[in-house]
């Protein structure tokens, strides 16, 4: 008996911990569901619909606007391109003109700083800012010495306007000619008596606070665009020696062309080679700053003649004291702008032969701008042979007075 009355005992405690145990079990799977509807709360079917609603809206029209685009330009493809040319031409004019207003304010500036340091130039500085003297196209400075009085008589005698049409070129056609040149070593010797009474006369000179020397050509060249751009409000500034033949009215359509571009550098570009052997033409002292021996320059204007655009020429102005002046003036001046968002034109033009290169050239109608040697870096005896390229090779009188830029 107490055997059997043990298994039935044993049996019912099986039995109930088996229905306890599905209780339980039924109790946290209904707890579960439970927990699971109150943390997981499914979006309504009107919100989901809404939401695709708002998605093809959107998605029709993006698509309408793109067929409506293709429409158009399939449509009207030739006012599409004169408005992005538009366009184009506007930011270009906008580019620029926010680039004189930096230029001016800088110019002011330093202004500013040469007066208050009663500096040579603060003079005309101040003088130019107060004037309000007119807009003119280019200025060009005719780099001489106190030794090519023949030199000058020539140019005089060739394509520089004298007396009253000089006067009216500068006021009908905004071209200012003047002869660059600076003092002798003894201030007020005869040398610069000389110029002086030479000045009277003709009335064509630009005098600068510089020591004249063969050495210092790099200083003048500073000086005279320092100068320049503090004298007169040009769009161009340009530079020539005064043994170089140059027809003026071709020279101010060739940089009428480059007025709405920002900075600009014209000339003819070359690359010589850097020349480190000693008591040679064009000797270069600094050699070692351009790599090893037998390397070249980096691409810059020939020295006989070239144009800056007024914003380059202020640059020059501006920071006259910190740019560096290597041997030979035309690698300086292109040294000045190697590290700027500058745009070098490279114009042929600029560098003609004389006669019969420039000949040739002005009977195919397409006149040279300068005609020089390269042989002699200029015209060879210029002060005998510029007539003889003047009449071969010059645009004509007319030309001048005609043109339009």
């Amino acid at each position: 008996m107490s055997l059997k009355s043990r298994g039935s005992e044993g049996s019912s405690r099986s039995v109930v911990s088996r229905k306890w145990t599905l209780l339980l079990c039924l109790g946290s799977f209904c707890a579960g569901l439970l927990f699971t509807n109150r943390m997981w709360t499914v979006p309504e079917a009107k919100e989901i619909t809404r939401t695709h609603g708002t998605e093809d809206e959107k998605l029709k029209l993006i698509s309408d606007g793109c067929g409506l685009k293709a429409k158009s330009v399939k449509q009207e493809p030739k006012d599409i391109i004169g408005e992005v040319s538009k366009t184009h031409y506007a930011i270009q004019t906008l580019d620029k003109t926010i680039s004189n207003l930096e230029m001016e304010l800088a110019a002011a500036r330093a202004a500013q700083e040469s007066i208050l340091n009663g500096s040579p130039i603060s003079g005309n500085l101040k003088v130019h800012s107060s004037s309000g003297k007119r807009r003119y196209l280019m200025v060009v400075g005719i780099n001489t010495a106190f030794s090519s009085r023949k030199r000058r008589d020539s140019v005089r005698a060739t394509w520089m306007p004298q007396g009253d049409k000089r006067k009216k070129l500068e006021e009908e056609k905004g071209i200012i000619i003047r002869f660059v040149i600076g003092h002798s070593a003894t201030s007020g010797g005869i040398l610069d008596k000389a110029i002086e009474a030479e000045d009277r006369r003709h009335g064509d000179f630009m005098r600068l606070e510089h020591v004249e020397g063969y050495l210092e050509l790099s200083a003048k060249t500073k000086k005279y665009f320092a100068t320049a751009v503090s004298m007169w409000d040009a769009d161009f500034y340009i530079k020539v020696d005064d043994d170089v033949h140059v027809n003026i009215a071709t020279l101010g359509t060739t940089l009428a062309r480059h007025r709405s571009k920002p900075r600009v550098y014209i000339g003819c570009m070359k690359s010589g080679p850097v020349l480190a052997q000693k008591g040679v033409r064009y000797h270069e002292p600094e050699y070692w700053k351009f790599g090893e021996a037998g390397n070249k320059y980096f691409r810059h204007a020939t020295g006989q003649l070239y144009a800056i655009s007024k914003d380059l020429a202020t640059y020059i102005s501006i920071n006259q004291h910190v740019l560096h002046r290597y041997a030979n003036e035309d690698v300086s001046l292109g040294a000045w702008f190697i590290g700027l968002d500058v745009e070098h034109i490279d114009d042929r033009r600029l560098c003609c032969g004389t006669p019969p290169d420039c000949e040739w050239k002005a009977q195919a109608g397409n006149i040279c701008v300068a005609s020089f040697d390269w042989s002699c870096s200029g015209i060879c005896k210029s002060a005998e042979r510029i007539k003889e390229v003047h009449q071969r090779c010059g645009e004509g009188e007319n030309a001048l007075w005609s043109a339009v830029f």
